[in-house]
């Protein structure tokens, strides 16, 4: 959890303090107001729980947006084959490079994830794979494609599945 921590606030950018920085600053002003006016008691709670909506949602929902327009990218899957002679799957995909910005690195994930009849089950098996393999693509340049190769293993499930692949660059 400390690496998690310590490398999410490495990764962090000038428009991501700004943004933490003025929802902060709102937060604190619509305390203030709050106080102010606690002689109108359901105006100074609507003013309080809002500021504390603002402090929690729009640093989250803001950075999650952002990095999905600065960093914008594209991720296909070209193909999959299970080994016979290893238990393993090699996953082959492409990705493209659509935003504006160089990307020093990218992780990209590939996953296994076990496949139902019953679409809510589909939909539960998505949260938790069979098994989950990264690799990381370094230097990829305005509107490059690059291809990858990620082998996904130890792999021990013989019904069927499905491949999901996905990045996140910086």
């Amino acid at each position: 959890m400390k690496t998690q921590i310590t490398t999410f606030v490495k990764e962090l950018i000038v428009y991501d303090l700004i943004l933490f920085g003025s929802s902060f600053l709102l937060f604190i002003l619509l305390i203030i107001l709050g106080i102010l006016l606690r002689q109108k008691t359901a105006i100074a709670v609507f003013v309080v729980l809002l500021s504390f909506s603002i402090l929690f949602l729009v640093p989250t929902i803001g950075y999650i947006k952002m990095h999905n327009y600065l960093y914008k990218h594209s991720t296909e899957l070209l193909s999959e084959k299970k080994l016979n002679f290893n238990n393993a799957i090699v996953v082959k995909g492409l990705i493209t490079n659509e935003s504006k910005r160089f990307f020093n690195k990218c992780s990209i994930k590939a996953s296994a994830i076990k496949v139902s009849t019953n679409s809510f089950k589909s939909y539960i098996y998505s949260f938790k794979p069979i098994v989950t393999s990264r690799i990381t693509e370094q230097n990829i340049d305005i509107g490059e494609s690059r291809e990858f190769k990620i082998i996904v293993e130890p792999y021990y499930y013989e019904g069927d599945y499905n491949i999901t692949i996905g990045a996140k660059c910086n």
